[in-house]
């Protein structure tokens, strides 16, 4: 996923979210309510302004617009919008900075008080607004509503409605539009590519359209009323899907015409749902920018949701979250394809991380291949192994190797901890795997020359360094075998 790529534009409520949290150890003597011996405060941002957060950690070229007061709130939001690289418009607002203070105790949220002021925009906000919103919007690769109804996406006074407006000029750009809504009133949301509404959302836009009262609870165990709503509100909003988000029953992707798509959850320990929401639209717009299908992008915010209700307080879920969360489902999440494995190495050199490299057959591991992989894995931060394919070992070592077919090599090489991936390549040497590379040391046992080494020129050329390390006397795969085949004849 080349996130790096995509850029996001958000248009929605932004808030500070404000943490206080201690410890409890008394109740208080003046009421029934627990005494909270403060230890430590800090500050996010909230709302939109999570969602253009989570995009930037995702790696995204990340913008935001939005309404912000003129009070010691919005003077802290703003320096923590510009900390995270994200590329903001924010138009000067006469009602104040909304901020949410939770009182946390032993991560737990005790109580959240809630300081705003809620309210249609004028007319002079919405002109702000779109002409920001406007300038923004040229080179993205998708627009995020993120509706708290707060007062920048709903309907002005005069009848003006900044939503319908910016979904309408999407459109004419041909760049699709995602919302996180809010209320019963889906018709500002009109001709939007994606609406993700939870369940309680989603009963409550059906019971506007429908003009009756729907229960939530029996909602959910209605597969049948689950589709034909959803059928219902993109027919009558023009909505090109609906991803409905179910908590611990994971989510449900309806397309008009197509059979809905059941997305299982992950199995994890919930700490705190806040913020859930904006880590399923931020990663489901950043996969659509990146060019991924609904269908793969709907199935990784929902990997990406399982790890943010992991987290205490509204906490993006970083790009390396999201990829460690996305391979534990993988019988092998240490074998990398080249792509993946360039985008780790970009990663890892972020953080001032040095690459190392070594290959081999590695058919039967034995004490000469662990000292090899210790020894390599001491020169860097990183030590990335290249495997010969079985069709690469059968063209080197003869028909009958490898002993161990190349997934097996592969998960034995990942269960060492030395190592930190492993990526199969199928010539007979790799030197078109260490160009993709550019490792910073290149290793090899002793009983190689550097000039005979593949791809030693081409390190050396760029600054980087060749190393030959220690061989065990008596080890070798070729000898193992040998022995076996006598031991059975």
């Amino acid at each position: 996923m080349n996130f790096d790529a995509a850029t996001v534009l958000v248009l929605g409520d932004i808030m500070l979210d404000h943490y206080i949290a201690g410890n409890v150890e008394r109740i208080s003597p003046e009421a029934p309510v627990p005494v909270v011996r403060r230890q430590r405060a800090w500050t996010v941002p909230g709302g939109a302004a999570n969602v253009a957060r989570g995009l930037a950690r995702l790696g995204c070229h990340s913008r935001l617009v939005s309404l912000i007061g003129n009070d010691a709130a919005g003077s802290t939001l703003r320096q923590e919008i510009a900390a995270e690289g994200i590329e903001a418009g924010l138009v000067d607002s006469r009602r104040p900075t909304s901020c949410k203070t939770r009182i946390m105790a032993r991560g737990q949220q005790l109580l959240r008080v809630d300081e705003e002021t809620v309210g249609r925009p004028s007319l002079e906000e919405i002109t702000g607004l779109r002409i920001i919103f406007e300038k923004f919007l040229p080179g993205c690769s998708a627009v995020i509503l993120s509706d708290y109804a707060k007062g920048v996406l709903l309907r002005a006074s005069s009848g003006d409605c900044l939503c319908l407006h910016a979904i309408q000029l999407a459109q004419k750009h041909g760049i699709p539009v995602l919302v996180d809504p809010k209320g019963s009133d889906w018709s500002r949301y009109a001709g939007a590519d994606c609406v993700t509404p939870n369940t309680g959302e989603f009963a409550q836009a059906a019971e506007k359209i429908a003009g009756g009262s729907l229960d939530a609870g029996r909602l959910e165990n209605d597969a049948a009323a689950r589709m034909s709503i959803a059928a219902d509100l993109c027919s009558s909003f023009g909505l090109g899907r609906i991803l409905l988000t179910r908590g611990a029953r994971g989510m449900s992707l309806f397309e008009p015409g197509q059979p809905p798509l059941r997305i299982h959850a992950t199995m994890r320990e919930v700490a705190d749902v806040s913020g859930a929401g904006d880590t399923v639209i931020a990663v489901l717009a950043a996969c659509i920018g990146a060019g991924l299908d609904w269908h793969e992008s709907a199935d990784i915010a929902n990997t990406a949701a399982g790890v943010a209700v992991t987290k205490t307080g509204t906490a993006p879920v970083g790009r390396a979250e999201l990829d460690a969360a996305l391979r534990e489902g993988r019988d092998n999440p240490k074998l990398f394809n080249i792509n993946e494995l360039v985008e780790k190495i970009q990663e890892w050199r972020r953080h001032g991380e040095r690459i190392v490299f070594t290959n081999g057959c590695f058919d039967l591991l034995h004490p000469g291949h662990i000292s090899l992989l210790r020894q390599s894995a001491s020169f860097g931060d990183r030590l990335i192994v290249g495997l010969n394919s079985d069709d690469s070992v059968k063209r080197l070592k003869g028909p009958e190797r490898p002993v161990q077919n190349e997934h097996a090599r592969a998960l034995l090489l990942a269960a060492l901890q030395s190592v930190d991936a492993v990526i199969l390549f199928g010539d007979d040497t790799p030197e078109e795997l260490i160009k993709a590379i550019r490792p910073d040391y290149l290793v090899k046992g002793s009983d190689y020359k550097v000039e005979n080494i593949a791809g030693a020129e081409f390190v050396q050329g760029y600054g980087g360094q060749v190393r030959l390390v220690d061989l065990v006397n008596g080890c070798s795969t070729s000898g193992l075998v040998r022995r076996m085949r006598k031991g059975c004849e």
